[in-house]
């Protein structure tokens, strides 16, 4: 097993909590985020951690979802509304609650492709995220 390409059965996969999913998906979006900004020419410490923060939070992760939802498929789409509809704890107070779900929901998905190795689907849905 290779730690970045965990390949996961979903059996193994299926035994972890929506939050769970979702708390290596913030990881993983995060990640994406990083590398895409760097690989655009961002290059100062500030200004990435500023675009970064722009483009991870509830809101911007929410329209990242509203633009995949029609692309997904069956499979996805069920597990995305399951994150969704988690029962969260706290929300943070520049967060719409909405927003929240919404962004729970792309991050458990997010998560549940990563720990399935299904890496080519994560390269597919967040080009299509960041595409203009």
């Amino acid at each position: 097993m290779h730690r970045l390409s965990p390949n996961m059965t979903a059996q193994e996969v299926q035994r972890i909590s929506m939050l769970g999913l979702a708390h290596v998906g913030d990881g993983v979006y995060e990640l994406l985020t990083r590398t895409e900004l760097c690989r655009q020419g961002h290059t100062g410490v500030q200004e990435l951690h500023r675009l970064t923060v722009a483009r991870v939070r509830a809101e911007a992760q929410a329209r990242a979802a509203e633009k995949l939802l029609p692309l997904l498929t069956e499979e996805e789409l069920a597990l995305y509304k399951r994150g969704r509809n988690t029962h969260v704890n706290s929300v943070p107070h520049n967060a719409e609650l909405a927003d929240y779900h919404a962004a729970t929901g792309l991050e458990a998905l997010f998560g549940w492709l990563y720990l399935q190795g299904r890496m080519d689907r994560i390269d597919e849905l967040f080009s299509l995220i960041t595409e203009e």
